[in-house]
């Protein structure tokens, strides 16, 4: 049931709490959902091709030179008992075959455009700061110039300071190569500072579509709204308004409307009864609730 358009150029957030499926959607726009995960139906329409009726072959070239990923913790994506100029050098070989002089100086251009020295190219994981990492981690995603970049919380467990020089260089990045991008967070201050749209996710439904400043200034759905209260503002002296309760489990989904345990503004008999509907209530703006139907 989730359904979202991203065009070329265009940074295109993803956003909501943990367990809402953001990366389940990630990974199955790339077919790498691992076991017992299974994809059950839809299509996944890229450049007029469903990646769902790729061959193997296939998906080897539309991984990385046409889609790629910067996962979630770069400690963990990366390979420990590898370089970090073996493991680029093995995704621009895997994709456009050359000789390893050539892959090496290619593996050095792409560390020195994230802003890491060269020298850096012999040096494991372990040897590398986490900001280092994740830079390492978005060079080895850029090495094929892909047309959609995925980043899967790309600013996790770093510091404010090294985030937002990661965010910084994102753009530029997305500047020179043109490139589409999907942030994937559940940091809205990542969403305001880099995302054209964004789509809000809740339990494997997108609940809230919008432009950026649509949403952040005129919220519809009341689990986009809860967010948003939930998120310390700078010089403000209110307190924080939690949005009460937890994301269910996946296989406890309550009935109607997901969200209406914990929604503040639930209609006892429908919202809990009765699946809610899509709405456009401006251009551009969509919202799946029984308040503006």
């Amino acid at each position: 049931g989730v359904s979202f358009d991203i065009y070329p150029g265009e940074v295109i957030g993803l956003a909501g709490e943990s367990g809402s499926g953001k990366s389940t959607i990630a990974q199955a726009i790339l077919r790498i959902l691992q076991p017992p995960a299974v994809i059950t139906g839809g299509k996944v329409m890229f450049d007029g091709q469903d990646v769902l009726d790729m061959s193997d072959e296939q998906l080897a070239g539309f991984r990385w030179r046409d889609v790629s990923m910067v996962f979630q913790s770069a400690m963990n994506a990366l390979n420990p008992v590898m370089t970090i100029g073996d493991q680029i050098i093995d995704a621009v070989q895997a994709h456009e075959p050359m000789p390893d002089r050539k892959a090496r100086a290619r593996a050095e251009e792409l560390l020195q455009i994230v802003g890491i020295e060269a020298a850096r190219i012999d040096s494991y994981p372990h040897q590398l700061s986490g900001g280092m990492m994740q830079r390492a981690m978005i060079a080895t995603a850029l090495c094929c110039r892909p047309s959609l970049l995925i980043a899967d919380e790309p600013t996790t467990a770093l510091d404010v300071t090294t985030a937002a020089t990661i965010l910084e260089l994102m753009e530029q990045l997305q500047a020179e190569y043109g490139m589409a991008i999907m942030h994937i967070t559940h940091n809205l201050g990542v969403i305001a500072e880099a995302a054209d749209d964004v789509a809000v996710m809740y339990l494997g439904k997108l609940v809230e579509r919008a432009d950026v400043d649509t949403l952040f200034y005129e919220p519809a759905h009341p689990y986009t709204r809860g967010l948003l209260q939930s998120v310390p503002k700078i010089g403000s002296k209110e307190r924080l308004v939690p949005i009460k309760g937890v994301v269910p489990e996946p296989d406890a989904v309550p009935p109607g409307c997901a969200f209406s345990p914990r929604c503040p503004q639930s209609i006892e008999g429908v919202c809990n009864r009765v699946l809610p509907p899509r709405v456009d209530i401006a251009a551009g703006h969509q919202v799946l609730c029984h308040l503006y139907a």
